[in-house]
């Protein structure tokens, strides 16, 4: 199966695993993971603050007993890199919810910030000529789970900066107060470049709630958007996910570097379900 640009699928909100197995049946991704032997999950788990600020676990296990139930060999890894410079990923996972989970169902937990990494070169890259990304990144189906989520220096947090949580501290560090503190100098070329080397193949975007002004605090949309969507296309998911949180992706710099080149912001065809 194509993927086909500008196309997102929504559902409305009404328990995980109903919602989420209509809204990925219809989206197609069963044909998608046709031959595939590896699924990566990440989800936006960037320091222990429960949800909406982080990826709910119900939502991750929602989506591996929808991947089991169609293929119950398929080898199902949720992986991530935590921001935070007081802990390791792992304390966030047992923190929120995922190490119990994980456990439950069978499935590998990977740290990202310490996984074995791939160099990369693209000199089309004016802010990453050259980047470092770890290897697994590159050997599975790459299903990215963010939630929505405004930022105060990118403006929109979804699945194309969700992507930043798999940069090895060890590059991107550069000694700040957070673990990938160096994407936040020109942060909108920063995050499009990365997602030139690797950007989901898939994204499942929790906006059920949303937060509206900022992404570790301040206040939650009002009313929740109550609403999961569903893309290939991260340009496209993205744009609709700033539209959400009303702001225009055309003012979003790393959205617009997408467009056409990494999927198709406009136009959207939205299928509502």
């Amino acid at each position: 199966m194509t993927i086909r640009q500008g196309v997102i699928h929504t559902c409305r909100f009404s328990t995980w695993r109903q919602s989420v197995g209509q809204l990925l049946d219809e989206a197609g991704l069963r044909a998608l993971l046709a031959g595939r032997g590896s699924v990566l999950l990440k989800p936006n788990l960037v320091e222990v603050f429960p949800p909406p600020i982080t990826t709910p676990v119900e939502l991750i296990a929602a989506i591996i007993d929808f991947l089991r139930e169609f293929d119950p060999g398929l080898d199902i890894i949720v992986a991530e890199g935590s921001g935070a410079l007081a802990y390791e990923t792992s304390h966030t996972f047992k923190a929120l919810g995922y190490s119990a989970m994980a456990a439950e169902k069978g499935i590998r937990l990977m740290d990202l910030n310490h996984a074995p990494c791939r160099h990369l070169v693209n000199p089309q890259c004016r802010r990453w000529p050259e980047m470092y990304l770890p290897e697994i990144l590159f050997n599975c189906f790459l299903i990215s789970v963010p939630v929505l989520k405004a930022h105060t220096l990118a403006q929109v947090t979804l699945t194309m900066k969700n992507m930043m949580g798999a940069a090895p501290p060890k590059y991107y560090q550069q000694r700040g107060h957070w673990k990938k503190a160096a994407f936040h100098q020109d942060i909108n070329a920063a995050i499009f470049d990365l997602n030139r080397y690797r950007t989901p193949d898939f994204t499942i975007l929790d906006a059920t709630v949303g937060m509206r002004d900022a992404h570790l605090k301040g206040p939650r949309c009002e009313p929740p958007h109550m609403t999961l969507a569903a893309s290939g296309d991260p340009a496209a998911i993205d744009a609709y996910g700033a539209g959400l949180l009303k702001r225009d992706w055309r003012r979003i710099g790393y959205i617009k570097s997408a467009h056409k080149v990494l999927g198709q912001a406009e136009p959207l065809n939205v299928i509502e379900l």
